[in-house]
């Protein structure tokens, strides 16, 4: 029995600790989210772009958010937290943005099928991340966040023969849903930073 209470207590900090980590990086998860309503906006606006153009900014749009993953990781390991999926997330990204920078001629099915796939592969490692994460720290919007992804990923293989303008619609809408449930987690995490800072006390 004691045996099982140490290895609750040692699962509880080690939530804990990972928990007031992503409070202190919840600008990273601000950014990424701010990222993609700029992308959202530009689906929107610029519907009639042919597909080529918005391989271009889907590509970048990889490339940017892969990197700051990989950066949450990385901060995240010097503290001895576990954020292993965290930056295979990242990996992931950046090697679909390279994919797409260097075959930017793919046809529309192989396109969308490998946004899809991003997607629903995207959507799951946020699934599972969410459940390392304490609940009062935004456990929620991060468990939205990757179904909201999966969904997206469901409805691109569905129908993977959509116009392009309908799919620019789409991929839009996803990415201002997914942008606005991590700045809203961010700003999450950022009140518990400051609940953590404020009872913090003052030393002599």
């Amino acid at each position: 029995m004691a045996t099982g209470t140490t290895g609750s207590f040692d699962s509880f900090d080690r939530t804990h600790a990972m928990s007031q980590l992503l409070a202190q990086n919840w600008w990273a998860l601000a950014l990424r989210g701010v990222f993609a309503i700029i992308f959202a906006l530009i689906a929107f606006f610029s519907p009639g772009a042919t597909l080529l153009s918005l391989v271009w900014v889907f590509a970048a749009y990889m490339l940017v958010d892969g990197v700051f993953e990989i950066v949450s990781g990385i901060r995240a390991a010097s503290n001895h937290q576990r954020w292993g999926l965290l930056i295979l997330a990242g990996v992931l990204n950046i090697l679909v943005g390279i994919v797409a920078f260097l075959m930017p001629g793919l046809t529309v099915l192989f396109f969308v099928t490998l946004m899809a796939v991003w997607s629903l592969i995207t959507g799951v490692l946020m699934i599972v991340a969410a459940f390392k994460l304490n609940a009062t720290y935004g456990r929620g919007w991060l468990i939205f966040s990757g179904i909201v992804s999966v969904l997206f990923g469901i409805a691109l293989l569905v129908a993977p023969l959509v116009g392009a303008v309908v799919l620019t619609w789409w991929l839009g809408a996803y990415a201002l849903v997914f942008g606005i449930s991590l700045i809203a987690l961010a700003f999450k995490l950022k009140g518990r930073k400051d609940e953590m800072g404020t009872a913090t006390p003052m030393r002599a």
